[in-house]
């Protein structure tokens, strides 16, 4: 009688061959190198990639060509403002030029979605301060990689009256802000967190604009 438990060692093979099989389907290797490329971007599988590149290739060479040039110059050009560190044209960027947002209020963020998502409130009219990330040992990020000290002199400037710790409701978020909030202790700015309206373990970016529009207005102070 034969052994009905199938071979886990014949699966993996026959999905490698499919795999390898799959692989060799493309026509062309430039289209194959193309596709390669793009299934290098977060979430894009290379299915995905697939229909991309062949998209690109049935548009005009002028677009394809204006495509590549805009992320290329993007990337050549594209600055860090030297004040918050948000992603500007210019050296300072406008938010941070423009007098009539609030100096004194600082908001803090982890990256530049944050920034995008919390404009979109039109609740909060101060200035930003981009982190760059979160404290994660799990991952190796330590302070030293983080735009923490940057903040700290921003702060002992003396303009600021108030920190907004907007930081993602997870444990890196909360270890950050506990570690921002030591770091000023000796400035006697009050450091205020966002309302916990947006659900523990959730991303800020990803929170709707009226809720995280809320959160800002009913902030409260921080107490570590």
């Amino acid at each position: 009688m034969m052994n009905s438990t199938r071979n886990p060692c014949v699966g993996w093979n026959l999905l490698i061959l499919k795999v390898d099989m799959i692989a060799q389907q493309y026509p062309s290797h430039l289209l194959e190198r193309a596709v390669q490329e793009f299934s290098k971007l977060p979430g894009i599988g290379r299915k995905t990639a697939l229909r991309l590149v062949l998209h690109m290739l049935r548009r005009q060479t002028s677009e394809v060509e204006q495509f590549s040039e805009a992320i290329a110059t993007m990337k050549r050009e594209v600055k860090f403002c030297k004040c918050c560190h948000n992603i500007s044209d210019s050296d300072i960027c406008p938010i941070c030029s423009d007098a009539r947002r609030d100096a004194s209020v600082i908001c803090v963020v982890e990256n530049i979605q944050d920034v995008m998502a919390i404009e979109n409130t039109q609740q909060f009219h101060g200035r930003y301060h981009v982190l760059g990330g979160l404290i994660s040992p799990m991952d190796g990020i330590g302070p030293s990689d983080l735009e923490i000290d940057s903040l700290v002199s921003r702060v002992e400037e003396g303009e600021v009256k108030e920190v907004i710790l907007a930081l993602s409701s997870t444990m890196e978020g909360d270890t950050t802000n506990f570690y921002i909030f030591r770091k000023l202790a000796h400035t006697n700015v009050a450091v205020s967190i966002i309302a916990r309206g947006i659900a523990v373990g959730n991303e800020l970016e990803y929170t709707d604009e009226v809720t995280l529009g809320r959160s800002i207005l009913n902030r409260t102070p921080f107490e570590g």
